[in-house]
């Protein structure tokens, strides 16, 4: 078993670089993430940065002219993508690329390197600012991006329930920002917002594969090594905010299915010491086939095509999602009360909570055979501040007991209920 701790090390300008030194995979893995407060003013120029500096480099000035020397190395993997963690918007890079050992091209990781920092630190400019025809090009897919979410209605009712829950706080701006704001942006003022977001947000590097730690850092150290300043607080917004009232929300569309979703507040967090012991009620409430609202909403009353819960773990929220008929809505929110109910009663059987801890520990051991799913999961710890390998979750996990389930199932809040209906 992968024991994935990855060694932190602080560079010159502050940078934090994270190396896991492993033979388990042929590849070695390059991530850069870059945390920004989600804010209403930033948030589309944010969401626009990594699909602009994916165009171009000062060498490689075209997408073309990138994806063919990653051709050259081996095909190697570079790309980018915003993340949202609880109130944290995060500009993510990845590198992937074959280990040195397996090929002729001995120099083909400081070729990745050099590509990829150049891709970050050294973007195509125009006029001291990016390349105008590909911000302008990327603004029209942010669009169609932001667009598409409309059409997308089973993540578009979560996403909108999430955002009457929340609308006073940050959460609720959609992580790829709004289309009111893209008209504002042109390449001057988003190389600005860049440069000063490299100078003050902070930075996380990892890099995972069979690499010299020492020779890593040196290496990192020299490529990413640019002037920074103050860096700025960054936090998940986190809170164990009071429900005074149930709200409920409808929209209507011209659809043929029913989306209902209710968002509730846990008041429980990633590093929390209930935090595995909500796992396991988000697994018992809605976490696969063995789980309650599948078998009693959607297999024995029938009312839905689909049915699950999930949590955010860094702002301490959770969803209950179901496509029903029109006419169902009723009759499904009520027993899917009764599920929340019956656990608070202590009404959990032995099969729900054993296949629970199975289906759980199974999805973390998987995350050991991924690159990409180790870094997603330690760079979440590292947002709720907490460092735990994949072993010592799995051991947390199995020490919850069905009481401690439901004691974290009675601080369990329903918040809003939103309902996208027909017209």
């Amino acid at each position: 078993m992968l024991s994935n701790i990855f060694t932190h090390k602080t560079l010159q300008n502050g940078i934090d670089l994270y190396i896991c030194p492993t033979n388990k995979f042929k590849t070695i893995s390059i991530y850069f993430f870059l945390h920004q407060n989600l804010k209403s003013e930033t948030a589309t120029k944010t969401a626009l940065l990594p699909y602009v500096l994916k165009r171009g480099t000062e060498k490689f000035t075209t997408s073309r002219s990138i994806s063919l020397f990653l051709d050259d190395l081996y095909g190697s993997g570079m790309g980018g993508d915003i993340l949202k963690r609880g109130e944290t918007q995060i500009v993510s890079f990845f590198m992937d690329m074959v280990h040195p050992k397996y090929v002729e091209d001995q120099d083909i990781f400081d070729k990745a390197m050099l590509v990829f920092a150049d891709m970050i630190l050294h973007p195509v400019k125009e006029d001291g600012g990016f390349k105008k025809d590909y911000v302008n090009q990327e603004k029209d897919v942010l669009k169609r991006n932001i667009e598409s979410l409309y059409n997308d209605k089973f993540n578009y009712a979560i996403e909108r329930c999430f955002q009457e829950m929340c609308k006073d706080e940050a959460y609720s701006i959609y992580k790829y920002g709004n289309i009111e704001d893209l008209d504002g942006i042109n390449n001057k003022n988003l190389y600005e917002y860049y440069t000063d977001c490299l100078k003050s947000c902070p930075i996380d590097i990892f890099v995972m594969g069979d690499v010299n730690e020492q020779e890593i850092t040196d290496k990192i150290e020299k490529q990413f090594y640019f002037e920074r300043g103050k860096v700025i607080e960054v936090g998940t917004g986190f809170s164990k905010k009071e429900v005074k009232q149930e709200r409920f929300v409808e929209e209507r569309q011209n659809l043929n299915q029913g989306k209902l979703s209710m968002g509730f507040r846990t008041k429980t967090r990633y590093g929390d010491d209930d935090y595995y012991a909500l796992m396991v009620y988000n697994g018992i409430l809605g976490g696969g086939t063995h789980s309650k609202l599948f078998s009693n909403v959607r297999e024995k009353a029938s009312l839905a095509y689909y049915a699950f819960s999930r949590i955010e773990k860094a702002k301490g929220l959770m969803v209950v999602s179901c496509g029903i008929e029109f006419d169902d809505m009723q009759k499904t929110i009520d027993i899917i009360k009764k599920q929340l109910d019956d656990i608070r009663q202590g009404e959990i059987t032995d099969y729900e909570y054993e296949s629970t801890i199975k289906s759980l520990t199974n999805s973390l051991k998987e995350v050991q055979d991924s690159p990409s799913s180790i870094i997603s999961m330690y760079l979440d710890g590292i947002i709720n501040g907490i460092h735990e390998p994949v072993e010592d979750m799995i051991y947390k996990l199995k020490k919850v007991t069905k009481r401690d389930v439901v004691e974290v199932a009675h601080k369990i809040d329903l918040d809003t209920i939103f309902f996208l209906n027909k017209k």
